[in-house]
């Protein structure tokens, strides 16, 4: 298989955080934190301005899941979210369960010397979204 680059996304109704990685490396790091101009209402133009940029070959959201896996309350929303990607940009899009990814995030953060994240939501959905794209390559992509 060529390398090929992606974005990973993690969707929030307030934020979307996002990451890039290759299938190369299998590694990911975090890009950039959108903010939602209203509760769910997603900036298009600067997701657009992104892949313009950097030429992703698929696409990556976390998709919200419960303890048992089962979909979490905000699954359909951030399914919707994964259909509208792939419609308006016509890339592959993936979802992989993101249970835990804002645990994980905090965590890399903190080993990275950020100790305050709470007062820096937007750091914690990039490093989420790199956490979702990584889990995504160690299991999909390879």
């Amino acid at each position: 298989m060529s390398p090929a680059t992606c974005l990973g996304f993690d969707y929030g109704t307030q934020r979307i955080g996002i990451a890039i990685g290759d299938t190369l490396t299998g590694t990911a790091r975090p890009l950039r934190t959108l903010q939602c101009r209203n509760p769910g209402q997603v900036d298009w133009p600067s997701i657009a301005a992104l892949i313009d940029e950097w030429r992703p070959d698929a696409l990556v959201v976390g998709l919200p899941c419960n303890d048992d896996g089962s979909p979490g309350a905000l699954a359909p929303r951030t399914q919707r979210f994964a259909r509208q990607l792939h419609g308006r940009f016509g890339l592959p899009v993936h979802e992989v369960n993101e249970h835990l990814s804002s645990v994980e995030a905090e965590q890399r953060l903190a080993e990275l010397g950020q100790r305050r994240t709470r007062d820096d939501p937007g750091a914690i959905d990039m490093m989420a979204a790199a956490v979702i794209l990584e889990t995504w390559l160690a299991a999909d992509a390879s």
